[in-house]
């Protein structure tokens, strides 16, 4: 791994949410998250956190499927941080729907305009990368749990890409990003 202080924030996708699966999620789907999976994911950043010598401090969205793993990092003796600005993306009035019940002509819509497009009247990649930028933790390294789309936003440099096709996948549920 990366040294702490080159990559100051050690970010974690959430554990994989009960009833995410063909539906648009976002920043409006406070979905669950199994208490298996929340504790497998506590327990691996307990154990990186002791092999790094990091501190024992986590900042998590305040969604459930993030919230739930520090809950379980506070029970272990952890100091837990609730940070709105590591929301994933706002998809508005797409938010919990299947993507066939948003419609392939709305969905054109926003790959045609992929930036500043605001799928479901929400957010534009554009703000949420202006929002994964600006947030600054008070002290490094941080440790986050947060979601996929806030962690590709922050990794991301440069202008928000023109094309769908040139945002990267999302990181698999679980997984560990060192960003700047």
């Amino acid at each position: 791994m990366a040294d702490a202080k080159a990559r100051p924030l050690w970010a974690w996708r959430h554990p994989r949410p009960e009833g995410a699966a063909g539906r648009c999620i976002g920043a409006g789907s406070d979905l669950p998250v199994h208490w298996r999976r929340a504790k497998r994911l506590a327990r691996r950043i307990q154990a990186t956190a002791r092999r790094e010598r990091l501190p024992h401090l986590i900042h998590t969205s305040p969604l459930a499927r993030c919230r739930a793993v520090g809950a379980w990092l506070r029970r272990w003796g952890w100091r837990h941080r609730i940070e709105p600005a590591l929301l994933e993306l706002d998809f508005g009035a797409w938010d919990g729907k299947t993507w066939p019940r948003i419609g392939r002509a709305e969905v054109d819509a926003w790959c045609a305009d992929f930036a500043a497009y605001r799928p479901g009247g929400g957010e534009s990649l554009q703000a949420l990368l202006a929002r994964a930028h600006a947030w600054v933790p008070a002290t490094t390294p941080a440790l986050l749990v947060t979601h996929g789309g806030w962690m590709l936003a922050r990794g991301w440099r440069g202008a928000a890409p023109a094309l769908a096709a040139d945002w990267p996948a999302a990181p698999p549920y679980g997984a560990l990003l060192q960003l700047d």
